[in-house]
């Protein structure tokens, strides 16, 4: 920090002596070293008496007049000693004596002196001048060298640096000459200062991550608690005391400061706890919107901890858990813990009851708790008296705190005396005294507040008395509100009413608190600050900033929140007189809190020269409009060191999202940082990912895109575990998991896009191209009861508008009222008890529900949140019955109510407008019931098989009908534009009525028996929209056609298994069932009957709730799970095929592949889409593919058929029978096919024709086609055969050395098509020039190296070679430089392959089971990763979600996985380095994340294979 006191351009600006002496002292307080001072010279603003009185001795005595001396100082009897003080209009009056004030300050701080001595050139110069003046030089200097420099140097222990200078006669003093000198200087200087700060004694705090309070702000006399200290002590010197102390008083009694004081000196307490360093104390508000904080200290012996809170507004679990953290691990004989507890009491929500309970009782040995609380806060004494009901009888003075259990320290009014002992001891420190007149007024003052902030305030307002001060009644205020605004008043005419009005109102609307470097760029940017001084400064000088905050000194708080030090109220009632005196309307909060949010949000940093609009005339009486650099420091949420790691903006993180939400600016919260990727790694990197899902889940009521956020949260807490230890790793896990979803929550693509570009600035990472289809989705919400006790659900209802409603088995009912609520219990009291309910039912927008005492509640959801008795009993007879009546059944139309009882004949319809009841008598037990859509006719179910029509209005009986088979009725549906009604019995039989005639009975049009064994109906879903009425039973879930009423399609359910539920997804494709002892919901394709999905939930699932966009699972213990209906759809309805993917071939252009999966299947892909293409159907299951080099040929191998079919085109142009064959092969060319057969001919055949060009016939396994298509090459007893591919005879042969030695793999090589590399079983490594015949012997693979067959890939151009993928280690061989690498994998490798162009190599591997002993989804996935070969650092990698078949890497730097349920997955490779690849052979350092080591083989052998491409061979 750099403070320019003299920063101003108007000097009447400047400090005075006293001021700057105050800056200064600050400086030695917070310097971490040495600093350095400068400024101009001024009058001494103060000077004691005696030394004034000698001064005008002097100056008389010397003939100088004293009378400008006189006129510009005044006695001042209140300063201690008595001085003569400068008038304030002559405080920056420059004077030539100043010798005084300057060795003083000196000699109080270290300075650094350079002496420069003249050299002999000089001294000629200097004797050539007059003698009288040279004589007055020399004894100036003789003077200064021998007298004044020693003298000063010996008392002040000054450094000093000494040179001299010889001045070239022929150049003199040159440029060059003069730097070296400099730089000399400097260096030494340098070294020195190094050497200054080495020696201090600069402690490293162990908790900067923390919030912690500067308790030297809180520095207080002894005499503001004359006993209460004594008590604090005694209790924590009591070994047996196990119970708290409790701070008790009102408002502004100094409880914070008691403890603040504790927290400074409970350490140096000696008696039975030894070596105890008190921890700074931790401070936490728990809720922006309060004006409260929670102050959360501990004072420990020996090692200093705290609690990790880093966040305002901490929850209660969050709090319970610290707490029982440092319990547990912090206190011990050895190692006390007193923990300090601020402003509990204030807490909102009621927490400060359950975190006492939280806590042990009683406390453990070593634990001492110290806690404050309001005199006016009963609930939470009381809270603290319940859970410490008996404790050892305090020694202090304890009040009640015997009979509680705990100790009182009450604190209250202030004895006069003590005051006025208090308010002379706060003056004295400040070198400051009153008159006796003044002392009147002041006693009288005292008297009317006793406070002890009130005698802090006075002092405040004494300090500025002078002795000849015209003090009144008047000018001292009464009581604290009225002395800070009396405060405020004076800051407001000694440094602007702006100003001050501004600064103070930051402060106090701040969420955590400025820092002074903040508060200076917010005041400079604000243009009414600027407006009263853009005359004289662009900005607000540093200085103006420090005179106003050492004016607030006492009563601002310094406290480090995450890193930074930063300024809050030392008390609540600052922010209260604030608020009122500056922030009166809502429109000026909003305004303020606008001017944080655009500073932290870095808007503020981009504004370059921004004009500024004067109101202010200049001389001409015109408007000053200037241009003002106002620009302060940017705002990155993070600051980066390196391209992946980097340091988080926590000020940003913490002050920007509160400050957003206090000026309603709701929109740029949600859309610019809620849904912004970049505060999301800042709050992932900081270890805030439970306060950043709690935010994605807050429900606001003018959120636009509360489902995206949803998903985002729930995407954040299936990962949790996994991006706490990876945190990194948030790209790669959100853009995996918001891909398949992009169509359903299109506002997410700029989300996608932010990672995509993120990834590009890093210059490297893996990201996903397409999307595997999901095998589960994650929920976008879990909800669960708030209650004590664990219970179990009775019933659930759901309304058409999205409420749910459930009862368990306690009585109590909980309710849901939307996507993104909490679940909220519904109280309702009768003759002052609770009323606990016994069921609930719903019928369009209303609920039902029914109570234990035989009452009925309806409630219209889309009205007031109202409960409307229902006066209908079921039964006459049952009103004074005990036992709760069972409501059977519930449906409504308009405003009238249907309900009836179980095996009850009656149905009871209540109008609510009316508050009419009437009945309707059936035959038999009522089982379900239809109405008409305009509300006239009721159709009745009954046990019997009959359906009664009703004439509502008419209140009569209109007809009935009857199944044939008597069975009763469950689902009676309507088709009003067709005149029919469907009767669905509990076999799952569905007849068919004509009723368009009313007058007459209904006429049965036909009727479907289910001839398969069938069992009771357990659950039914009707979708108009789609005319698919699903039924549900135990065995089996049938569908039927509502269009024509003919059975769709059954299915049945899993061996062993029942169904329990069923319901149809949205667009009707899907349907979820739930089955009996499974915990899944299992979802199935209608076209197909495959599961498809499974959606996991935390416990055995109760009811599945289909709602217009969510499907909700409710488990037994009350819990629900959300899903998304358009999730399900897309997750579900995703293309796959039908088993696992067996093979995956790219076209060269990288934008198509094709896939098989062993049947009879091909399906083409567009990488652009996501999406098949074309499929090529086969007779028979497909075996092998093959794709010609141009793309345009696909060839397939499908049951010993042999297909060749035209891409561009989709048709089969070759159809080959009856070959044999077992793999197929493409010449590089693209004219010939080959296929291979180990029992018959190998044929090569033309691709456009399929008509055979020659047969070969010796089998050759692992054949490769040369590059030049020229040969046939493959493996045949251990020798490498070369086949013409013109006349299929065996041409080349290749045979190891040694007779026993054979060749285990082999490749030929794009770029370099003459040669071939081989492999050998003991592990020599060849070079094999296939058209001469020539053989070069390279150098011997070590054992730990040798070569698996299985593994052996090569680059096209021969550079890397992959040998084998054992014990999770991939072992590769550098041809390039001819070295041996080899890195470490997670865990064991199942799929490895290099890319064609050497750059890298992508694996997947199992991660180990011992990683980070955790069992996470996350962490048990497989891996996929891209190592770059050139030196072995990890590119990316991503967690896949299902186990991968197929692997394979394209030279578009894209690589390919096949998975086993038939999806695939591609995944794009963005690396700088591999476009850069003349920067590869630079690179000879190993800095992989990976532990990438190498062996270099023998300097000979690499020259030999050096030139073993360009002829030099040795002949074998």
């Amino acid at each position: 920090q750099v403070i320019d006191p003299f920063e101003s351009s108007d000097p009447r600006r400047w400090p005075d002596e006293n001021t700057r002496q105050q800056l200064i002292q600050e400086c030695r307080e917070s310097s971490a070293g040495p600093f350095l001072l400068y400024g101009a010279a001024s009058l001494p603003t103060q000077v004691e008496v005696s030394e004034y009185q000698l001064l005008l001795q002097e100056s008389q005595q010397a003939g100088i007049s004293t009378q400008e001396l006189e006129r510009v100082y005044q006695r001042d009897e209140n300063t201690v000693p008595a001085s003569y003080c400068l008038r304030p209009s002559h405080r920056h009056t420059c004077c030539s004596t100043v010798t005084e004030s300057f060795s003083r300050l000196s000699s109080d701080f270290p300075c650094l002196v350079l002496i420069y001595s003249l050299g002999e050139r000089e001294k000629r110069e200097m004797s050539l001048q007059p003698k009288s003046e040279v004589k007055v030089i020399d004894q100036l200097l003789s003077e200064l060298c021998d007298v004044f420099l020693p003298g000063l140097i010996t008392s002040s222990k000054l450094l000093v640096y000494a040179t001299t200078t010889e001045c070239d006669r022929r150049h003199g003093y040159t440029t060059t000459r003069r730097r070296g000198y400099a730089e000399g200087l400097c260096q030494q200087v340098y070294s020195d200062l190094v050497g200054l700060i080495d020696d201090l004694n600069i402690s490293e705090d162990s908790n900067l991550g923390l919030m912690k309070l500067d308790c030297k702000t809180f520095s207080c006399n002894l005499l503001e608690f004359p006993f209460h200290w004594l008590q604090v002590r005694a209790y924590v010197e009591q070994r047996d005391q196990q119970c708290p102390l409790v701070v008790m008083g009102g408002p502004c009694t100094g409880k914070t400061v008691l403890l603040a004081h504790c927290s400074q000196h409970v350490g140096a307490l000696k008696a039975d706890i030894s070596n105890c360093s008190p921890t700074p104390v931790l401070d936490s508000p728990h809720k922006p919107t309060n004006d409260h904080n929670l102050n959360c200290g501990t004072m420990s012996c020996s090692n200093a901890r705290g609690f990790n809170i880093i966040k305002p507004d901490v929850c209660l679990s969050e709090l319970k858990e610290c707490l029982s953290s440092l319990f547990t691990l912090l206190p011990s004989a050895k190692q006390p813990l007193i923990l300090l507890l601020d402003g509990l009491d204030q807490l909102e929500n009621n927490f400060s009851p359950q975190i006492i309970e939280s806590l042990p009782s009683p406390l453990p040995p070593g634990v001492k708790l110290i806690c404050t609380v309001s005199s006016n806060r009963k609930h939470l004494m009381q809270a603290i008296k319940l859970h410490y009901p008996q404790g050892s009888a305090p020694q202090c003075v304890g009040g009640s705190g015997e009979q509680s259990g705990c100790v009182c320290v009450q604190l209250g009014s202030v004895d006069r005396k003590q005051r006025v002992k208090m308010l002379a001891s706060l003056l004295r420190g400040s070198g400051r005294r009153v008159t006796s007149g003044q002392q009147a007024l002041v006693n009288q003052a005292l008297t009317s507040c006793c406070l002890p902030l009130y005698t802090r305030l006075l002092h405040a307002h004494a300090s500025l008395w002078h002795s000849d001060s015209d003090v009144t009644e008047s000018s001292l205020p009464d009581g604290v509100h009225l002395s800070i605004s009396a405060l405020l008043d004076h800051l407001e005419q000694t440094h602007g009413s702006t100003l001050v009005a501004r600064a103070v109102s930051y402060l106090a609307l701040s969420r955590t608190g400025l820092s002074e470097a903040e508060l200076t760029d917010l005041l400079s940017s604000n243009d009414e600050v600027l407006a009263e001084d853009v005359c004289h400064r662009e900005d607000i000088p540093q200085v103006d900033m420090e005179r106003l905050l050492m004016k607030l000194k006492s009563f601002l708080i310094k406290r480090t929140v995450a890193d930074s030090q930063v300024l809050y109220w030392v008390s609540r009632h600052f922010k209260l007189v604030v608020a009122k005196r500056y922030l009166g309307s809502f429109e000026v909060k909003r305004k303020i809190h606008s001017e944080i949010a655009d500073y932290f949000s870095g808007q503020l940093a981009c504004d370059n020269g921004k004009p500024l609009l004067v109101n202010q005339k200049s001389r001409q009486n015109k408007a000053l409009n200037v241009n003002t650099d106002r620009q302060p420091t940017s705002q990155p949420f993070v600051f980066l060191s390196s391209k992946d790691v980097g340091r988080v903006n926590m000020r940003k993180v913490l002050e920007l999202p509160y400050h957003l939400e206090q000026s309603g600016r709701l929109e740029e919260l949600e859309c610019d940082l809620l849904m912004s990727l970049g505060f999301h790694q800042a709050m992932v990197q900081a270890g805030l990912l439970g306060d950043l899902v709690a935010m994605l889940e807050s429900d606001e009521d003018s959120s636009q895109f509360l489902r995206e956020r949803l998903l985002l949260a729930s995407i954040l807490k299936s990962s949790a575990c996994f991006l706490q230890n990876s945190p990194l790793q948030l790209l790669t896990v959100m853009e995996t998991n918001l891909l398949p979803y992009l169509e359903v929550f299109p506002a997410l693509e700029c989300y996608v896009k932010e990672i995509r570009t993120e990834r590009r600035c890093r210059g490297r990472g893996l990201g996903t191209a397409l999307c595997p289809s999901p095998s589960s989705i994650l929920p976008i919400q879990y909800l669960q009861c708030d209650r004590f006790n664990e219970g179990c659900v009775i019933e659930t209802a759901a309304t058409e508008f999205g409420i749910v409603a459930q009862i368990m088995d306690d009585g109590s009912a909980w309710i849901l009222s939307g996507s993104g609520c909490d679940m909220v219990k519904l109280s309702l009291s009768f003759e002052q008890e609770e009323v606990k309910f016994a069921g609930v039912k719903s019928s369009g927008p209303f609920l039902l529900l029914s109570t234990q005492c035989n009452k009925l509640f309806v409630w219209d959801v889309t009205g007031p949140e109202m409960l409307v008795e229902v006066k209908a009993h079921l039964k006459k007879e049952l009103e004074c019955s005990q036992t709760p009546n069972k409501i059977e059944g519930f449906a409504a139309c308009q405003k009238k109510l249907f309900l009836w009882g179980k095996d009850e004949s009656c149905v009871s319809v209540f109008d609510i407008s009316s508050e009419t009841l009437t009945h309707f008598q059936c035959q038999g037990s009522v089982t379900c019931l239809a109405l008409s859509s305009d509300g006239f006719f009721m159709y009745c179910g009954q046990d019997d098989g009959t359906v009664s029509i009703f004439d509502i209005k008419a209140s009569n009986l209109i007809g009935t009908c009857s199944n044939s088979n008597r069975s009763a009725v469950t689902l009676i549906i309507l088709c009003e534009d067709k005149r029919e009604m469907a009767c669905v019995d509990r076999n799952g039989n569905v007849s068919l009525w004509d009723v368009a005639d009313k007058v007459q009975l209904p006429r049965l049009v036909k009727e479907n028996f289910n001839r398969s064994e069938s069992n009771n109906i357990l659950s039914t879903d009707y979708s108009e929209e789609i005319n698919t009425l699903l039924v549900c039973q135990g065995l089996k879930v049938s569908l039927w056609d509502t269009s024509n009423w003919e059975l769709w399609d059954q299915f049945l359910a899993p061996k062993g298994r029942a169904f329990t539920q069923a319901v149809l997804s949205q667009d009707g494709h899907l349907f979820l069932a739930l089955l009996d002892t499974c915990s899944l919901v299992l979802v199935w394709t209608v076209s197909t009957g495959e599961c498809v999905l499974s959606l996991e939930t935390t416990k055995q699932p109760h009811t599945l709730l289909k709602m217009a966009s969510d499907v909700i699972c409710v488990d037994h213990d009350g819990c629900l799970t959300v899903w998304d209906s358009e999730m399900i759809d897309v997750a579900g309805t995703a293309l796959k095929m039908g088993c696992g993917v067996r093979e995956v071939v790219v076209e060269e252009t990288g934008e198509g592949f094709y896939t098989t999966d062993g049947s009879e299947k091909v399906w083409r892909w567009s990488l652009n889409t996501g999406l098949p293409r074309d499929n090529f159907l086969h007779d028979g299951p497909v075996e092998k593919l093959q794709l010609s080099s141009n793309s345009i040929y696909l060839v397939s191998l499908s049951a010993g058929e042999i297909y060749v079919w035209n891409t561009e085109t989709g048709e089969n142009i070759v159809r080959i029978s009856g070959s044999r064959a077992t793999n197929i092969l493409i010449t590089p060319n693209s004219k010939f096919g080959v296929s291979i057969s180990e029992r018959g001919l190998t044929r090569v055949w033309k691709m456009a024709l399929g008509s055979i060009v020659c047969s070969i016939h010796l089998y050759l396994s692992d054949a490769q086609v040369s590059p030049e298509s020229t040969y046939l090459i493959g493996r045949r007893y251990g020798d490498l055969l070369a086949a013409s591919l013109w006349s299929g005879s065996i041409s080349k042969r290749f045979s190891c050395v040694e007779s026993s030695e054979h060749v285990v793999a082999f490749q030929t090589l794009t770029e370099h098509p003459d040669f071939v590399v081989v492999m050998a079983a003991s592990g020599a490594v060849y070079t094999w020039k296939v058209a001469e015949e020539t053989v070069c012997r390279h150098f011997q693979l070590p054992y730990t190296f040798h070569c698996h067959p299985q593994d052996f890939q090569m680059s096209s151009d021969g550079s890397y070679a992959l040998l084998s993928t054992d014990n999770g280690t991939i072992n590769l061989l550098d041809l390039s430089r001819v070295r041996l690498c080899s890195f470490k994998a997670e865990g064991p490798i199942t799929k490895a392959c290099l890319d064609q162009t050497g750059c890298y190599a992508a694996y997947v591997s199992h991660p180990s089971s011992l990683e980070n002993s955790c069992t996470c989804s996350m962490h048990a996935r497989p891996i996929l990763t891209v190592t770059r070969l050139s030196d072995g650092e990890r590119i990316g990698s991503v967690r896949l979600s299902k186990n991968p078949l197929t692997l394979v890497a394209c030279e578009r730097q894209c690589v390919f996985v096949g998975f086993e349920d038939g999806s695939v997955g591609a995944y794009s490779v963005s690396d700088d380095m591999i476009d850069e690849e003349e920067m590869f052979s630079s690179r000879e350092g190993l800095n992989g994340t990976n532990s990438y080591s190498f062996h270099c083989l023998t300097a000979e052998t690499k020259d030999v294979y050096e030139n073993n491409f360009t002829g030099n061979w040795a002949v074998h």
